[in-house]
Order: structure tokens, then C-alpha cells, then sequence
């Protein structure tokens, strides 16, 4: 196996095929089902694959890409408003998990500079669960998916700072004054360090400057080459890419994927964006929880049962604990608050690469770190059960007060309309609801004519509206109604299709190209549709009527029962559509009947005496009756 790529990758695949799907059949979630096949394959399971560390370096990138695709729903109005969380409830919960662990560590016998370590370690969460989990859910806009995040950001951000102290502790154990001295000295005769803050702030203005005027062209030319593969590999180097840039000046490639994310986020090209990865980032973020359940040393569980128990729920209680009382200074309701506590209750996938480090260090020994290793395996593996009890046991009590809070900040209570195709039809459409206060999502497949429409300070997002990964990114499973006006007839039915398979709570309202196309529409479940030229057509005639010197009154009456009558019609001979010979018959007699019943009107309305009332023109007169039987 060790030599075999092709049967390690078929391994890891088939046991994802086999337990994930198992695992969230039995309503414990896929994280868990990964896991599981982590453990199965692992070198402590049927010793399939051995290699972990190999299989966590690649899978890693699933974590750079996730918080890509996050950055890409944070724009920078949203991520200001999120300061105080960022500084006060993530940078606080850093603070004191660190040291409410240290604390433990330190009264169960480690040397305070090792304990610190492990204190900074462990106080860090998985943003891979966490955000995942919050992904899952659908409640990134919530106080909890911006609590999180805002906590993850901050210990992304820790991550240098707290492997370049590593060191420091290790010496201080042994002459602390004299090493404090030496690293003041040193930083004085170093002053390039001093500039580190600026150039970072330069660097991200540089990204912003090219993200505007390099990266959203470069985009546009990319979209109008209509070649999707190009869109693919574009999508990922900038994630490769915004990751490499933040790496090389020392700080997590996560955190600059995020940036990356957030700089782009109110690009008309974020959904294409975010459909192009989003394959990507789960089956690498796959890899990663399979990686996970591979670490876990059952060797070391079995040796010291007891410890390891011990050790993991004093970090899931000491988190939980924190970030629950955390969160009540925020004023988050209870339910939000537990929530919290569960999804970030686990040590993160930097403790490993903090742990190591510290090892090499000599902050701690190797079978601290062996130990230290498998509990924080072990709490990732144990998040996925806590969400699950929250589900199944805690959620229904906290939620039976009778009133479910306040409405989340930002939704419209009106609720949310996509409109695929931004041309004349869509534009008249969005105009319409727009002034009414729904929220509208735009989609087209134009480059050109996205940009055009940008001039005039209308945001419409690039992306093929008949595909379902477009789609999902752009919110259609939340949306009340989604709009199809795009070109096209055979174009409009595939994509009405889609809707109505994978999202058939949602309201369709499609773009009728002719009558025939109605009825195709109709068959498929659609009720809201309007033929495009059928009202033009008619007004059109109505005008024509006063040109040639009828009344305006007259016009606009006899416009309304043509109107009435042949979408009447329309609705009629849906039932004999596929007949043709029955479906000309009754458009015949219905052509014949709406003739008759105008003339009667016209000659009525036209007597000069006026001694005899107009005929009603929307009943056919009584001959017309009769031939429209025979």
C-alpha cells in the first residue's frame, strides 16, 4: 500500500463511499462518517493506509479553501460591523482558554512554560468542525456563524505569535530575565521586525488595488472565453495563490484565503466562484477528517484509559465553559450560547502543528505530545456527538418557550427572488419586484453584458443558471420565488426542470417564448409565466385601434377581451396539445368564436341611431355559440 497511490486514493474513497452516506442515514452527520473511515483504514484499524501526516499536508488545503469560500459571503461592510466580536469575544476567549487550560495543565504536574504551551495550544478550535458544521446548518448569518467566525479569525491570526514564543518559554525555563533581555536587544538590533505591521498593511491594500483593477478584469476576459475548465483553474490559483501570499510573511495561508474571499465578495463573479470550488473543498476537507480518525493512537488510549478521559472532558468543559459565559456577555439567547459552546469545544487542527513544534523545541516530550495528540483527536471526534445530542436532546427544550426570539438582523421579512437572465425581460421584472423591498439575487452568462449593466450601478452575479451547484450557491433553496429569464426555449424548460426536481418548494416564473412553450411550462409544474411579446402585441394593437379613429375607451376594452380570451384559450387546449388534428380544431372554433363576438360588438357599438345596445363583448353572441358547438 505504501507504494501504491492508486490503490491508497481507491482506499480512501470507497470507505468515504461506504460509511459517510451510513453515517448520516443514521442522523449522526458526515463528519462523523469520515472519521469513522479514518479509523477503519487507519493504521490502528485494517492498517490500509498508514501514513496520516501525508494524507492531513494535502487534505489541509480543504481548510484554505473553506474559509475562501467563507470570505466570498463576508463582505467588508459586514466584516467591520463584526470588530467588536472579533476583538472582544474572539481575542477575550483566546485569552482565557489559554489560560483556564494552562492552569489545569500546570496543577496536574507540567512545568508552567510547558503548560502555557499546551494552554496556548489547545485553546485553539477546529475551523474545519466548526465551520463546517455552521455550513451545514445554513446559519452563517446568524449570531452564532458570526461569533464563530469571528473567533476563528482571531485564532488563525494567533498562530504566529504563538509559535514564535515557543521558543521563548522553552528558555525561559531555565534563565527567564537574561532570555527577556537577549530578545529585547535583539529586536532592537533588528528593526526590519518593527516594520512587519506596515508591510502587511501595504500588502493588503496592494491586494485590494489588484483584486479591483487585475483580478476582476482578468475574470471578465476568463468568462467571455466561455471555456469553464479556464474558469476552474483561474478559481483555484487564486485561492493558491491569496494563501502563498500571506504564508510568505510568516502568517496562516487560511487567513489569507479568507481575505482573498472577503476582497472578491462583491464580485459579480462570486457565485461562479464559489460553485468552482466548492467540489474541491468538501472531498479535501474529506481527506482531512479521515486524516484525523487515522492519528488517533489507540495504543496510548488503551495505556492510559483514564488520563486520556480525564484530560478530554477537562478541554471540552473548560471550552465549553468560557465561551458560554463569553457569549452571555454578548447577549446571545440560550440556545445560540450552547451552540457555541459545542461547535467550538474541540481542540483545532493547529494544535497538532503547535504540539510538534514544541516538541522540537523542548517545550514538551514526546509522550506528552503522543498524549496531547490523541485528546485532540479525540475531542474533534467527539463534536460531531455533541451537535448531535444538542439536536436530538437539548435544542427541543431550549426552543419550547413559544417564541423563537427576534428575526435574524438583514433578512427581509419579504423574502428573496433569483432572477436568472439579466436582459430587457429580466430587467423589467427586477425593477418591478426590487421596488416592492424583495431582496434580488441577478445571474447571467454574459460577461459583457454584466459589465455593461455594472455602469449603471447594478450588481448582477456571472454564472450559468442551469446548472445546480450555480444555483445552491446562489441561495435558491432559501428563496421564495426564482425567476427564469433567461433565451431561450429549450434553455428555459431545462432549467425549469432542474427547479422543479431539486427545489420543488420554490415558486417558478418563467419567460414564455410562445404558446407552445407555455404549454411545455405548464406540463412542467410552472403556473407563473407570460408569453414575451403577447402583451406588447396586444398594446401595440390597442394603439393602432385609436390611430385608425376608434375611441381610447373602446381600444382599451376590446384590448382587455382579446386579452382574457385567448389566455382563456391558452389554458383550454392544454388538455389536447399532443393531439394536433383536436388541438387546430379548437383553436379554430375559439378564433372564429372571439371573431364573431367582436364584430357583434363592433356593429352594436357602431350604430348610428344608438338605439341598440352594444353586444357584451366578452360572452360570444348565440350564433356564434352554436358554431363554436357544431
Amino acid at each position: 500500500m505504501e507504494g501504491n497511490t492508486l490503490l491508497a486514493v481507491f482506499v480512501l474513497l470507497a470507505a468515504t463511499v461506504l460509511l459517510v452516506p451510513l453515517a448520516k442515514w443514521a442522523g449522526l452527520g458526515t463528519i462523523l462518517g469520515y472519521l469513522a473511515a479514518g479509523v477503519l483504514i487507519g493504521p490502528y484499524g485494517l492498517s490500509l493506509v498508514s501514513d496520516s501526516e501525508v494524507v492531513r499536508n494535502v487534505s489541509e488545503f480543504g481548510i484554505v479553501m473553506m474559509l475562501f469560500l467563507i470570505g466570498l459571503e463576508v463582505d467588508g461592510g459586514e466584516l467591520w460591523r463584526m470588530r467588536h466580536k472579533v476583538l472582544g469575544l474572539g481575542l477575550t476567549q483566546m485569552v482565557a482558554t489559554s489560560a483556564a487550560i494552562a492552569g489545569v495543565f500546570w496543577l496536574i504536574g507540567f512545568a508552567w512554560p510547558a503548560a502555557i504551551v499546551v494552554g496556548l495550544a489547545l485553546a485553539m478550535s477546529s475551523t474545519a468542525i466548526a465551520m463546517q458544521s455552521v455550513a451545514q446548518r445554513s446559519i452563517t448569518r446568524t449570531d452564532t456563524g458570526r461569533a464563530s467566525l469571528a473567533i476563528l479569525l482571531v485564532q488563525d491570526v494567533a498562530v504566529i505569535p504563538i509559535l514564535a514564543s515557543i521558543p521563548i518559554l522553552a528558555s525561559m525555563a531555565i534563565t527567564p530575565v537574561g532570555v527577556l533581555g537577549e530578545d529585547v536587544l535583539e529586536a532592537v538590533e533588528n528593526p526590519v521586525d518593527w516594520w512587519l505591521a506596515l508591510v502587511l498593511v501595504g500588502a493588503f491594500v496592494a491586494a485590494l488595488v489588484g483584486s479591483r483593477y487585475i483580478i476582476r478584469p482578468l475574470m471578465r476576459w476568463v468568462a467571455m472565453t466561455k471555456v469553464p475548465e479556464a474558469f476552474t483553474a483561474f478559481a483555484l490559483a487564486l485561492v493558491i495563490g491569496a494563501a502563498l501570499v500571506t504564508e510568505s510573511f510568516g502568517l496562516s495561508p487560511a487567513l489569507g484565503a479568507f481575505l482573498g474571499g472577503v476582497l472578491l465578495a462583491d464580485s459579480e463573479y462570486r457565485h461562479e466562484l464559489e460553485s468552482n470550488i466548492e467540489p474541491f473543498k468538501g472531498l479535501l476537507l474529506g481527506l482531512f477528517f479521515i486524516s484525523v480518525g487515522m492519528s488517533i493512537a489507540f495504543g496510548v488510549v488503551l495505556q492510559n484509559p483514564l488520563l486520556v478521559l480525564a484530560l478530554l472532558l477537562a478541554l471540552i468543559g473548560v471550552k465549553m465553559a468560557v465561551l458560554f459565559v463569553l457569549a452571555t456577555f454578548f447577549r446571545m439567547h440560550v440556545a445560540e450560547r450552547l451552540l457555541l459552546a459545542v461547535l467550538l469545544s474541540q481542540a483545532g487542527e493547529f494544535a497538532f502543528v503547535v504540539l510538534q513544534f514544541a516538541r522540537t523545541a523542548g517545550n514538551l516530550s514526546g509522550p506528552e505530545v503522543e498524549l496531547l495528540t490523541v485528546v485532540v483527536a479525540l475531542s474533534m471526534t467527539v463534536t460531531p456527538l455533541l451537535i448531535f445530542l444538542f439536536d436530538r436532546l437539548w435544542a427541543p427544550r431550549l426552543h419550547t418557550s413559544g417564541h423563537d426570539g427576534p428575526a435574524i438582523a438583514g433578512v427581509d421579512s419579504r423574502g428573496k427572488v433569483v432572477v436568472l437572465g439579466y436582459g430587457r425581460f429580466g430587467q423589467i421584472v427586477t425593477r418591478l419586484l426590487r421596488a416592492q423591498g424583495y431582496e434580488m439575487t441577478l445571474i447571467d452568462d454574459d460577461a459583457a453584458q454584466i459589465e455593461l449593466v455594472r455602469r449603471f450601478g447594478v450588481k448582477v452575479f456571472y454564472g450559468d443558471g442551469a446548472r445546480l451547484d450555480i444555483l445552491r450557491a446562489a441561495g435558491v433553496a432559501e428563496a421564495r420565488m426564482i425567476v427564469i429569464a433567461v433565451a431561450g426555449g429549450d434553455r428555459i424548460l431545462e432549467i425549469a426542470g432542474l427547479v422543479r426536481r431539486h427545489f420543488p418548494h420554490i415558486i417558478i416564473a418563467a419567460r414564455a417564448v410562445d404558446r407552445s412553450h407555455a404549454h411545455d411550462l405548464m406540463a412542467l409544474g410552472v403556473e407563473v409565466f407570460e408569453r414575451e411579446t403577447f402583451r406588447s402585441a396586444i398594446r401595440l394593437g390597442e394603439r393602432a385601434l385609436v390611430a385608425l379613429g376608434e375611441t381610447e375607451e373602446y381600444a382599451a376594452r376590446v384590448a382587455d377581451a382579446f386579452k382574457r380570451h385567448d389566455e382563456k384559450m391558452l389554458f383550454d387546449s392544454f388538455a389536447v396539445r399532443h393531439d394536433q388534428a383536436a388541438y387546430i380544431g379548437f383553436v379554430r372554433r375559439s378564433t372564429e368564436m372571439l371573431d364573431a363576438v367582436m364584430k357583434a360588438d363592433r356593429l352594436g357599438t357602431s350604430s348610428a341611431a344608438g338605439d341598440e345596445p352594444a353586444a357584451d363583448i366578452d360572452k360570444p353572441p348565440k350564433s356564434a355559440s352554436k358554431s363554436a358547438s357544431e
